[in-house]
């Protein structure tokens, strides 16, 4: 019996793809052979990764083997899937609603649109049905799946214990300046150009020496979006006080989150936003859009602003926080007990539960 998850796209750093990993990495740990596919032409090819063209899988499968897709986007995965003959299984990690990103990429708003109906088309597809959070179980059900259960993401352990790049940690050494983080790749859903306009408000009511880490890729397609964000960080004169390297590794992803002083979150639409929970494990108070899944990941922790907060009250609630050890002290607190709660789960639990492998 063999495992075969299937993705639609593989890219080192992304969620999907790390979950994958950690997934492979469990299966393994615990002597269940398995692989990972993917369409041949989305697997990353600037760095070097165990994933198998997917045009490979469908004469590869046994009947007692077990296809596990992640569930995230069009794909020619799948339309294969239904026709894998072997148990198949669905974790469901949410498709962007196309409408935010019509207008400024028609080619990908169309592929996520195409996504939607293959989902909704996918709901007897499945011997077992999962999503990564009840706010992503809830859309299922209203497509018509019956009962999808929720498997937890399975998270890095070592979350906040990674050593940081030296090297990033001295680039980001800048006096006593406060540092804002963001994690996520640059995307209209993500709302960079929000959290550039509370940053501004925050530079210019609270702390005038702040700086903005924006740490994420810019994908293909999504240039015009990048540079509507740059375009209103020049016109707010705080283009220079943000830092955007693109693309970093885990070692200086480790460093923007030891710098940094506040995790805020603009987010429109998130299905689970893994970057909460890493914040919390680096003890960064969080502050994030009440959207989506966001609500449910914080559980109970961080701050959560109200989606319709004018920029100027994000900054100051922001402001508020930083300057109040004691109010500072609570958010950690709470997020510390959030993490701990998370981190109490058996990963290996979960999995094996959800693809009917014996503990």
């Amino acid at each position: 019996m063999t495992v075969h998850q299937i993705v639609a796209g593989f890219h080192v750093g992304d969620a999907i793809s790390n979950e994958t990993l950690l997934i492979a990495n469990l299966l393994s740990e615990y002597g269940i052979p398995n692989d990972i596919y993917c369409p041949r032409n989305n697997i990353d090819k600037m760095q070097p990764t165990p994933v198998k063209a997917l045009d490979g899988l469908e004469r590869s499968v046994q009947p007692d083997d077990i296809a596990f897709l992640h569930l995230s986007i069009g794909s020619p995965a799948n339309l294969l899937f239904p026709k894998l003959r072997c148990r198949r299984i669905i974790l469901y990690h949410n498709i962007t609603p196309a409408f935010f990103l019509e207008r400024l990429n028609p080619t990908t708003a169309q592929i996520l649109a195409n996504g939607r109906k293959e989902v909704a088309l996918l709901k007897d597809a499945a011997d077992a049905v999962y999503a990564d959070s009840a706010f992503n179980a809830s859309e299922l059900v209203e497509l018509g799946y019956k009962n999808p259960k929720v498997l937890p993401l399975v998270i890095d352990d070592r979350f906040g214990s990674e050593k940081p790049d030296p090297g990033m940690m001295e680039i980001l050494k800048t006096g006593h300046c406060e540092k804002i983080l963001f994690v996520g790749r640059i995307a209209p859903n993500k709302r960079q150009d929000r959290l550039v306009t509370v940053f501004a408000h925050y530079r210019r009511t609270v702390n005038p020496n702040a700086r903005l880490l924006l740490i994420g890729d810019v994908g293909a397609g999504m240039e015009a979006y990048h540079m509507l964000v740059l375009g209103i960080a020049h016109s707010l004169e705080v283009k220079d006080a943000i830092f955007s390297p693109g693309f970093v590794t885990a070692a200086e992803l480790a460093a923007c989150y030891a710098s940094a002083d506040a995790f805020v979150c603009c987010s429109d639409h998130e299905g689970f936003c893994a970057p909460l929970l890493e914040a919390m494990a680096w003890h960064v108070p969080v502050f994030a859009n009440a959207a989506g899944a966001v609500p449910e990941t914080l559980d109970g922790a961080g701050v959560l602003v109200d989606r319709e907060t004018p920029p100027e009250e994000f900054a100051e609630i922001i402001g508020r926080v930083l300057h109040d050890p004691a109010l500072r002290a609570s958010v950690v607190r709470r997020q510390d007990e959030r993490l701990a709660r998370f981190r109490a789960r058996n990963p290996w639990h979960d999995v094996a539960a959800a693809l009917g492998l014996p503990l």
